[in-house]
Protein backbone atom coordinates (compact mmCIF):
# COMPACT_ATOMS: atom_id res chain seq x y z
CA UNK A 1 0.00 0.00 0.00
CA UNK A 2 1.39 3.40 -1.00
CA UNK A 3 0.82 6.18 1.51
CA UNK A 4 1.26 9.82 0.54
CA UNK A 5 1.10 12.55 3.16
CA UNK A 6 -0.64 15.92 3.02
CA UNK A 7 0.69 18.48 0.54
CA UNK A 8 0.26 22.14 1.40
CA UNK A 9 0.83 24.78 -1.27
CA UNK A 10 1.11 28.29 0.17
CA UNK A 11 1.89 31.84 -0.93
CA UNK A 12 5.60 32.44 -0.43
CA UNK A 13 5.22 35.98 0.89
CA UNK A 14 2.20 35.61 3.22
CA UNK A 15 1.99 31.92 4.10
CA UNK A 16 -1.70 31.83 3.10
CA UNK A 17 -2.70 28.34 1.96
CA UNK A 18 -3.44 28.14 -1.76
CA UNK A 19 -4.24 24.45 -1.89
CA UNK A 20 -4.34 21.60 0.59
CA UNK A 21 -4.09 18.11 -0.89
CA UNK A 22 -5.20 15.51 1.68
CA UNK A 23 -3.23 12.39 2.55
CA UNK A 24 -3.96 9.40 0.34
CA UNK A 25 -3.50 5.64 0.27
CA UNK A 26 -3.63 3.50 -2.83
CA UNK A 27 -2.44 0.09 -4.05
CA UNK A 28 1.23 -0.48 -4.90
CA UNK A 29 0.52 -0.81 -8.63
CA UNK A 30 -0.58 2.83 -8.90
CA UNK A 31 2.08 5.35 -9.90
CA UNK A 32 3.44 7.45 -7.05
CA UNK A 33 2.02 10.97 -6.98
CA UNK A 34 4.78 13.57 -6.81
CA UNK A 35 4.65 17.28 -6.09
CA UNK A 36 5.33 17.94 -9.78
CA UNK A 37 2.39 15.68 -10.81
CA UNK A 38 0.13 17.53 -8.41
CA UNK A 39 1.16 20.92 -9.79
CA UNK A 40 0.43 19.75 -13.35
CA UNK A 41 -3.02 18.48 -12.33
CA UNK A 42 -4.12 21.72 -10.65
CA UNK A 43 -4.48 24.74 -12.98
CA UNK A 44 -4.38 27.03 -9.94
CA UNK A 45 -0.79 25.89 -9.40
CA UNK A 46 0.26 25.05 -12.96
CA UNK A 47 -0.65 28.52 -14.29
CA UNK A 48 1.05 30.36 -11.45
CA UNK A 49 4.68 31.51 -11.27
CA UNK A 50 6.47 28.84 -9.16
CA UNK A 51 8.50 31.55 -7.41
CA UNK A 52 5.31 32.91 -5.80
CA UNK A 53 4.44 29.79 -3.85
CA UNK A 54 6.00 27.06 -1.76
CA UNK A 55 5.03 23.52 -0.86
CA UNK A 56 5.26 21.42 2.28
CA UNK A 57 5.03 17.64 1.87
CA UNK A 58 4.23 15.88 5.14
CA UNK A 59 4.73 12.24 6.01
CA UNK A 60 1.61 10.12 5.95
CA UNK A 61 -0.30 10.70 9.23
CA UNK A 62 1.95 13.59 10.31
CA UNK A 63 -0.06 16.24 12.23
CA UNK A 64 -3.26 14.26 11.55
CA UNK A 65 -4.76 15.17 14.92
CA UNK A 66 -3.73 18.82 14.54
CA UNK A 67 -5.59 19.04 11.22
CA UNK A 68 -8.70 17.53 12.84
CA UNK A 69 -8.67 19.89 15.85
CA UNK A 70 -7.66 23.10 14.10
CA UNK A 71 -10.16 25.54 12.66
CA UNK A 72 -7.58 26.67 10.09
CA UNK A 73 -3.87 26.62 9.33
CA UNK A 74 -1.26 28.63 7.48
CA UNK A 75 2.49 28.53 6.90
CA UNK A 76 5.00 30.83 8.54
CA UNK A 77 6.80 32.21 5.44
CA UNK A 78 10.06 32.68 7.36
CA UNK A 79 10.36 29.29 9.07
CA UNK A 80 8.32 27.30 6.52
CA UNK A 81 6.48 25.61 9.41
CA UNK A 82 2.75 25.05 9.67
CA UNK A 83 0.88 27.18 12.19
CA UNK A 84 -2.52 25.94 13.34
CA UNK A 85 -5.41 27.97 14.68
CA UNK A 86 -7.33 26.14 17.41
CA UNK A 87 -10.66 27.40 18.73
CA UNK A 88 -10.72 28.18 22.45
CA UNK A 89 -13.80 26.44 23.92
CA UNK A 90 -13.55 28.61 27.06
CA UNK A 91 -13.46 31.86 25.11
CA UNK A 92 -15.10 31.41 21.68
CA UNK A 93 -15.50 35.18 21.10
CA UNK A 94 -11.75 35.82 21.08
CA UNK A 95 -10.20 35.22 17.66
CA UNK A 96 -7.60 32.48 17.95
CA UNK A 97 -3.98 33.12 17.01
CA UNK A 98 -1.89 30.78 14.85
CA UNK A 99 0.48 28.60 16.85
CA UNK A 100 2.74 25.58 16.39
CA UNK A 101 1.10 22.14 16.20
CA UNK A 102 -0.20 20.80 19.51
CA UNK A 103 2.07 17.78 19.12
CA UNK A 104 5.13 20.07 19.12
CA UNK A 105 3.74 22.11 22.02
CA UNK A 106 3.22 18.95 24.08
CA UNK A 107 6.79 17.79 23.35
CA UNK A 108 8.17 21.18 24.44
CA UNK A 109 6.06 21.12 27.61
CA UNK A 110 7.25 17.60 28.47
CA UNK A 111 10.85 18.73 28.06
CA UNK A 112 10.21 21.81 30.21
CA UNK A 113 8.45 19.68 32.83
CA UNK A 114 11.44 17.33 33.04
CA UNK A 115 13.79 20.28 33.50
CA UNK A 116 11.56 21.86 36.17
CA UNK A 117 11.38 18.55 38.08
CA UNK A 118 15.18 18.28 38.05
CA UNK A 119 15.49 21.89 39.28
CA UNK A 120 12.92 21.20 42.00
CA UNK A 121 14.82 18.11 43.16
CA UNK A 122 18.08 20.09 43.26
CA UNK A 123 16.44 22.85 45.32
CA UNK A 124 14.92 20.30 47.68
CA UNK A 125 18.33 18.67 48.25
CA UNK A 126 19.95 22.07 48.80
CA UNK A 127 17.25 23.05 51.30
CA UNK A 128 17.74 19.80 53.20
CA UNK A 129 21.51 20.39 53.26
CA UNK A 130 21.06 23.93 54.60
CA UNK A 131 18.65 22.66 57.27
CA UNK A 132 21.22 20.05 58.33
CA UNK A 133 23.96 22.72 58.53
CA UNK A 134 21.72 24.96 60.63
CA UNK A 135 20.90 22.05 62.93
CA UNK A 136 24.61 21.28 63.41
CA UNK A 137 25.39 24.94 64.06
CA UNK A 138 22.59 25.07 66.63
CA UNK A 139 24.01 22.01 68.40
CA UNK A 140 27.47 23.66 68.51
CA UNK A 141 26.03 26.88 69.93
CA UNK A 142 23.94 25.18 72.63
CA UNK A 143 26.64 22.79 73.92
Amino acid sequence: MIQIGVMIFYEADTGRVISHIPAQQYPDEFPVRTVEDTIQNYPLLRDRDPATYGVIQLEYGEHQEDFMLASSFQVDPETKKILFTYPDPNNPEVPPTPQPPLTEQVAMLKQENTLLKAQNNALTERTEFIEDVIAEMAQQVYQ
